[in-house]
């Protein structure tokens, strides 16, 4: 309403990737020709402030209240509250404008498991491995140009592992080369 925007305006929510499918629907939005600039983001805050979580063997939320992802000492994930937004343009646009660059799209994806995973909310290889294939194919990239990859990164016993096993699955589905990427997950340090 302040910014008297025009084009569509919509409220996603995913079980844990809200700000990223925004991000993914905001490029499609633009590739489409619905918009000429999008805003996509994400809020979380947590009412009561100062509430904690109930730790369950086997569940999501860690034991001790760190986030500790592909380490055998991590035990899960931690919440916290937060809000961010990017402006998405096409790359010409936003060179003919003069905007400043902090990072260019060149491939999104996303996808559902379907029943191929243990619960609703549990991962599946081979679901992760087709969305990593689709994002790959879209942006021309071949895995071996990828130096790093972001990572959902839950420190979850179940999650973690399987997310490694979907990145080595779509890699390998173009390169058997070992060791050229790196993995993180900034958002462990801040909180799911």
């Amino acid at each position: 309403h302040k910014l008297d925007l025009r084009g569509p305006a919509l409220s996603i929510h995913t079980g844990c990737s809200t700000s990223l499918v925004a991000v993914c629907t905001a490029v499609r939005s633009l590739l489409d020709g619905a918009c000429a600039v999008a805003l996509a983001g994400g809020a979380s805050v947590t009412c009561p402030q100062k509430s904690g979580h109930v730790y369950s063997e086997g569940g999501m939320l860690s034991c001790d209240g760190h986030t500790r992802c592909f380490d055998a000492q991590g035990t899960g994930t931690v919440f916290s509250d937060g809000v961010g937004a990017v402006v998405c343009k096409r790359l010409d646009d936003a060179l003919a404008d003069g905007d400043r660059i902090y990072a260019v799209i060149h491939g999104v994806a996303t996808n559902n498991d379907g029943a191929d995973k243990a619960s609703f909310t549990a991962p599946s290889v081979s679901g992760q491995a087709r969305v990593i294939g689709a994002a790959l194919a879209m942006a021309g990239f071949h895995p071996e140009s990828i130096s790093y990859v972001e990572t959902h990164g839950t420190a979850t016993p179940l999650g973690d592992p399987i997310e490694i096993e979907a990145l080595t699955e779509a890699f390998r589905a173009h390169t058997d080369k070992q060791g050229f990427c790196a993995v993180g997950s900034i958002k462990s340090n801040l909180g799911h």
